[in-house]
């Protein structure tokens, strides 16, 4: 699988749209971090922090899947890169203006999210136009969900370190202003410019008419609530130990975990029906987040926060292939910004959730906040599995027909993704 991931890389294009997307969503990574330390340093408490970044959440909940439409309408670059800018201009505000009056923060945070681009949908849109047939693609789901844990593991660092060489202010201008440039990279790229959506039904729903979607977005927004709730909690886990950077290093080895159990799922090829793998891979994620509510001394904590990101990028790259299988045609950006919004919402609701907890019942009660989220999304995958196991019409990795699949592979097939 290593040697897949190097041949992937060689591919024209493919580590410029890796490493562009991967830089145009660290404003979105690292906001929940980064808002929460903003905040506190304003005098701000966990409530408030909770509650933008809740608000930040939402708005970027809303904005995915309407940016993703808009995106499989009119392309990439005439959405990606202004909504770009306006999101980061959104954040500039915040860091400016700081939480008073509260109104103004609030306003810069929602437009902030809702500008949100969808970058990670769209990659998934255009590896099917750079790379060579759906094995490919699948590998580089995988390889996707592992440089992703990279991103959440070198994100948070990249906060902390920013914030002790200058301020919060400065790592939210810095953060977002990378994130433009990382967004441009993508869009000046030959395949995001030439890239088209295959043609869709009009339908009002648009990639929501499908059941089977349906349901992997409730269990991916439980998902993203437990890992909401670890962010807040691990927040006020670091207090507790009288250290900020004790936060950071727990999110890195949330990180580290995840890209550890991404490299060992990635180093085979899977057989069988992605929906049945997905259901083990969430009952092992909801495994590893109940411990966490032990809340021991720092080094065996460090050791169950790596534990707890282990299935993580497991369960992103086998629900990829899975919202590929009932995403409706003409759809995929929207359905992976979809998949987006459902874990973005219970982000948003595991943060806010977790505040209150803290508050009744201290760092452990935040922590159990995310293993019922864990819980709670197995139990949707459980409840939907016969919805799940009736895919809609299969599409290929570059949305055709299944019997179209043969062809799709041969040298110089044309997709019809790209114009």
């Amino acid at each position: 699988m290593a040697a897949g991931y190097a041949q992937i890389l060689r591919t024209r294009h493919a580590a410029r749209l890796l490493a562009g997307t991967l830089t145009g969503r660290l404003p979105n990574a690292t906001a929940a971090i980064a808002v929460v330390f903003f905040v506190r340093a304003e005098g701000g408490g966990y409530s408030l922090a909770g509650a933008l970044t809740a608000v930040y959440g939402v708005a970027t909940a809303v904005g995915q899947p309407l940016l993703g439409r808009a995106v499989d309408l009119y392309g990439q670059p005439r959405v990606m890169l202004p909504a770009s800018v306006l999101s980061a201009l959104g954040m500039a505000l915040l860091a400016v203006v700081g939480i008073r009056p509260v109104f103004l923060a609030y306003a810069a945070v929602l437009v902030a999210g809702i500008a949100t681009p969808p970058l990670e949908g769209g990659l998934r849109a255009l590896w099917p136009s750079v790379l060579g047939g759906e094995g490919q693609v699948h590998t580089a789901y995988a390889m996707d969900a592992i440089a992703q844990e990279v991103m959440f593991t070198v994100g948070p660092l990249l906060v902390t370190v920013s914030i002790a060489l200058w301020s919060p202010a400065t790592a939210l201008l810095l953060i977002n202003a990378l994130g433009v440039l990382g967004a441009l990279s993508v869009v000046l790229s030959e395949p995001s410019r030439t890239w088209r959506s295959a043609p869709r039904e009009a339908h009002w729903l648009g990639a929501l008419r499908s059941p089977g979607l349906l349901a992997l977005l409730g269990s991916f927004f439980f998902v993203g609530l437990a890992l909401g709730a670890i962010i807040v909690a691990a927040s006020a886990y670091g207090d507790d130990q009288g250290s900020d950077s004790v936060y950071g290093w727990l999110m890195a080895a949330n990180g580290l975990g995840a890209l550890l159990g991404g490299l060992a799922y990635g180093a085979r090829q899977w057989s069988g029906a992605p929906e049945k793998r997905l259901r083990v891979l969430v009952a092992l994620l909801a495994v590893g987040y109940l411990p966490l509510a032990l809340v021991p001394g720092l080094p065996a904590m460090v050791a169950l926060t790596v534990l707890s990101g282990v299935f993580l990028a497991p369960c992103i790259a086998c629900a990829f292939i899975a919202v590929d299988r009932h995403a409706p045609r003409g759809t995929v950006t929207e359905a992976f910004s979809w998949l987006v919004t459902a874990f973005g919402v219970g982000t948003a609701i595991g943060t806010a959730a977790a505040g209150p907890a803290l508050e009744l019942g201290g760092t452990g009660a935040g922590f159990a906040v995310a293993g019922g989220g864990g819980v709670a999304a197995l139990v949707v995958l459980l409840a939907t599995h016969k919805v799940l196991a009736a895919p809609g019409r299969r599409r290929d990795v570059a949305g055709l027909d299944e019997n179209d699949q043969n062809r799709a592979v041969e040298p110089g097939f044309s997709s019809g993704h790209q114009a």
